[in-house]
C-alpha cells in the first residue's frame, strides 16, 4: 500500500481564503475521492484575500499541522505565495515535492485584471516561476444567487481538467512557459463545456467613501457583499478623533459581465 501511494502523482494545493474555506475543502475532498493522487495542502491560516503576491520577509513563517481526511496538511502563517513557496521547497513535507500545484477554488471570479490582486492567481504563479506546473481556479461567486454548493460543484467540474493536466505531465507532454488560470461559472453544474481564451483586461473599479467604523463590512472586489463568511460593521470611532476613516466600495466596469461567459475559461497567463 505505501509503494503504491509513492508512486502516486503529488498535488499541492494551496489557496488565499484560507484553509478553512469551503472551496479548498471541497477540491481536496474530490482530489482525495479520486484515488489517485499524493494530496499535500499548504494554505494560509486565516483568509488573505487580495494580497497579491506579496512574501513574508522578516517573520519565521509558523506552519501547523491540520487534520484533513487523505492528504498531508499544515495551516500557514503566510501569503498564498509564502505558502506554494514552502510547499514547492521539499523542506516541510519531507522532501516530498508536487507534480502539480492547485491553487483554489476561489470565492470570486479572477478574470481580467483582477490576476493582479488575486492572492488565489499569486499561488499558482509563484509555483509556475520555480518551474512547477501550476492551476489557479476560481468561481463566479454572485451574492444572494450563488451557495456554498456551488463550490462544490466546481470542484467537481474542474477535476477533468486536473486529470488531463497530469497526464500531460507525466507523459512529459506538458506545455511549458506559462500557467493556467480557471474562471468557473455562476450555474457551474449547467456550464457548457472548457474554454481557452485570452486574458482579458476588465477589472472591477475601486472607489472610496468616508465611514465611521473602524472595520466595516467587508466589500470584495471579486464578488461585492459575499454572504459567505462576511463580517459586520464593527464598533463605531469616537468622533472626537481627528483621524478620517475610508472603506472600499466596488463599482463594476461595463465590460465585466459581458466577458464572463458560461463556459469553464482557461487563461493561459506568461
Amino acid at each position: 500500500m505505501a509503494s503504491t501511494a509513492a508512486a502516486m502523482p503529488v498535488v499541492l494545493v494551496t489557496n488565499d481564503d484560507g484553509i478553512d474555506a469551503p472551496g479548498l475543502r471541497f477540491l481536496v475532498d474530490q482530489l482525495v475521492a479520486a484515488r489517485r493522487y499524493r494530496v499535500l495542502v499548504c494554505a494560509p491560516d486565516t483568509d488573505m484575500s487580495g494580497v497579491s503576491h506579496s512574501i513574508t520577509w522578516r517573520s519565521a513563517l509558523r506552519c501547523k499541522r491540520i487534520d484533513i481526511s487523505g492528504a498531508t496538511a499544515f495551516a500557514v502563517s503566510g501569503t498564498p505565495a509564502d505558502c506554494a513557496s514552502i510547499g514547492i521547497s521539499g523542506k516541510l513535507f519531507d522532501g516530498l515535492v508536487p507534480d502539480l500545484v492547485l491553487s483554489g477554488i476561489n470565492i470570486g471570479n479572477n478574470c481580467g485584471y483582477h490576476v493582479v490582486y488575486s492572492g488565489t492567481v499569486a499561488g499558482a504563479r509563484e509555483a509556475f516561476l520555480y518551474g512547477f506546473p501550476a492551476i489557479a481556479m476560481s468561481y463566479d461567486w454572485v451574492a444572494g444567487k450563488s451557495s456554498v454548493n456551488d463550490l462544490k460543484t466546481s470542484a467537481e467540474v474542474c477535476m477533468p481538467l486536473i486529470h488531463a493536466i497530469m497526464t500531460e505531465i507525466m507523459n512529459g507532454t506538458y506545455i511549458k512557459g506559462s500557467f493556467l488560470n480557471v474562471d468557473v461559472p455562476t450555474d457551474a453544474a449547467h456550464h457548457k463545456g472548457y474554454k481557452v481564451t485570452k486574458q482579458g483586461k476588465n477589472m472591477a473599479i475601486i472607489s472610496w467613501e468616508q465611514t465611521v467604523y473602524k472595520k466595516p463590512a467587508v466589500e470584495s472586489y471579486q464578488t461585492a457583499n459575499t454572504d459567505v463568511d462576511g463580517e459586520k460593521d464593527s464598533e463605531v470611532v469616537n468622533s472626537s478623533e481627528n483621524d478620517l476613516l475610508f472603506k472600499r466600495v466596488v463599482t463594476y466596469h461595463f465590460f465585466q459581465q459581458l466577458l464572463i461567459s458560461n463556459f469553464l475559461q482557461l487563461f493561459p497567463l506568461i
